[in-house]
């Protein structure tokens, strides 16, 4: 079966009544984890981002506490999964600013590990990496933010 068009799927939606789309709402987030994660966001927590991103900080503390440090095979693939999680609600904001704010507290929190990112090529690329997506994310900010970012950006 050949799926719809996003344009096709937006016109059949405006043809439908509010009650038979939140009933399409509720059957999706039935199948899919990601989906109604999304929907949660955005029912509940879109109206107050910075709490949401207080919220991921948190949880990326957390998911640091089990980092396994001394051996690097455990902690690449801790620091993979952090790193998915980060970059899930990340596409559920589609803010510039929340995700360099996410971005910039994830490398902190890597440096701090104590792991030696330098020592292993995955672990340094992974570092690398997020240094430039978060100069790719600065760009497109407002210069006065910029600057703010840009501070904490040299620190690391």
């Amino acid at each position: 079966m050949k799926s719809a068009s996003l344009n096709e799927i937006k016109q059949e939606l405006q043809n439908l009544s509010a009650k038979e789309i939140a009933e399409l709402c509720l059957r999706l987030a039935k199948y899919k984890k990601e989906i109604k994660e999304l929907l949660t966001y955005l029912l509940f927590e879109a109206h107050d981002v910075e709490a949401y991103t207080k919220l991921i900080k948190e949880n990326i503390v957390e998911m640091f506490k089990d980092v396994n440090t001394s051996n690097l095979y455990f902690a690449k693939k801790t620091l993979r999964k952090i790193l998915r999680q980060a970059n899930k609600h990340i596409r559920y904001t589609l803010s510039k600013q929340t995700e360099v704010e996410i971005r910039i507290f994830f490398c902190y929190e890597l440096k701090a590990t104590g792991i030696p990112l330098y020592k292993n090529k995955a672990l340094n690329n992974m570092y690398l990496q997020q240094l430039k997506k978060i100069k790719a994310a600065l760009a497109s900010l407002h210069e006065d933010v910029q600057y703010d970012f840009m501070k904490q950006l040299e620190q690391l």
